[in-house]
This record gives C-alpha cells, structure tokens and sequence, in this order.
C-alpha cells in the first residue's frame, strides 16, 4: 500500500501544471561555484604560468520567455580570484588577487517546459571587467606597482534542469562554460614590463531556487 501511494503521488507530481508560457519571467538565487580551467603564457623569463583559485558566490538572474519554449537569461554574479605562479623560477609564488564582473547573457531552448522536470540548453555571450587588484608582497618586493587587467569578451554554453514545485516556485540546478580571456600587463612604475595572456575559461556549477510569474 504504501508503494502504491508514492507512485500514485509521483504521477501527481508529474502531472502538476506549469505556467509556462510567452511573456512569462523567472527569477532565480543561486549559489555558484566558479572553478576556472585556467592556461597562460609565461611570464617573463620566469618560465612560470597563471594559476587561478576557485571561488564561491551568490548569483543573482532573471529570464523572460519570449515564447513557451524559448527564453533569455541575464545572470549577474561577481567573484574574487587569488593568483599564483605555477612552475618555474616563481613556483607557488603569491600573485595578488582580483575580483570579476561577468554578465552573461543566454539563449535557451526549453523542450518541456511543462509539468515537474523543465531540462534546458543553451547559448550566449559573456563580457568580463576585472576591477580591484590587490597587489601582493611577492610582487611587490620585485618592483612590480601594478598589474591592469583587460576586459573579456567570449561565448558561453550551459545545460539546466528545474525541478517545479507548483506554478511558481522551483528549484534550480545549472552548468555553465564560459569563455573569459585577459592580457595582464605587469607595471613597474608607469612602463610595462611584461604582458601575459590568461585564459580563465570557468566551468560555473550552480544551485538555487526560483519563481515564475
């Protein structure tokens, strides 16, 4: 009996009606883990690379279902990174830290966008403004002043699964990978010593919860 009365509940579950539908907006909180896949040049004569630590943070998005199975979604989050040099000369030296700005904006297909499981895919841009370096002693007793940081345009992808609790609320599980790119010119004083190129290129693993209306 008492399996015949979870199954029966499971079926009610799937057969919940969602208002999903054109004009409709969703609004998530979600906590994110950034972990970037991070690749960069050398610097200098160092034979050193960029290495790029993990960061977690709240995020904030919304979308709006321009059709029933069609929607954009604006993510806005913002994450502070530590730097370190990996291999060579400055191996597992301390490089400073910055934060990242980086909205997102996807395309996503929606084939199901009824009942309890809404499974979505998706496309689109990011843009990236790196702002508030913290420069770190290691660099420091090297001279160095400053490093600048360029700001990143790149594409995105990401796979989504919302389990729906009613018409409105929902909880939310996405992947996202995003390309993000910046050439970090290192400063002494006002000259540039060196430029490195970092490829950060994150995978953003994220769970939250949202409403629809």
């Amino acid at each position: 009996m008492k399996t015949k009365a979870l199954l029966i509940i499971m079926i009610a579950m799937l057969a919940i009606p969602v208002a999903a539908d054109a004009g409709d907006w969703i609004l998530r909180a979600r906590v994110i883990n950034v972990d970037p896949n991070e690749s960069s040049e050398e610097i200098g004569d160092f034979g050193s690379t960029v290495a790029v630590d993990s960061a977690t943070t709240l995020e904030v998005d919304v979308t709006y279902m321009f059709v029933k199975n069609f929607g954009l979604e604006l993510i806005a989050a913002t994450t502070g990174h530590d730097l370190s040099a990996s291999g060579g000369a400055l191996n597992g030296a301390d490089l400073g830290s910055v934060k990242v700005l980086p909205p997102t904006l996807t395309f996503q297909w929606h084939p199901f966008p009824a009942g309890l499981l809404d499974f979505y895919i998706g496309a689109g841009v990011n843009w990236t403004y790196f702002y508030s370096y913290d420069l770190s002693d290691d660099l420091a007793g090297l001279g160095v002043t400053d490093i600048n940081f360029s700001n990143s345009f790149g594409f995105s992808g990401d796979v989504g699964l919302s389990v729906n609790l009613g018409p409105h609320f929902h909880i939310n599980g996405d992947i996202k990978y995003i390309q993000i790119s910046t050439d970090a010119d290192i400063k002494v004083g006002g000259d540039t010593l060196d430029s490195v190129k970092v490829d950060i290129d994150p995978w953003v693993f994220g769970l939250g919860v949202g409403y629809r209306f």
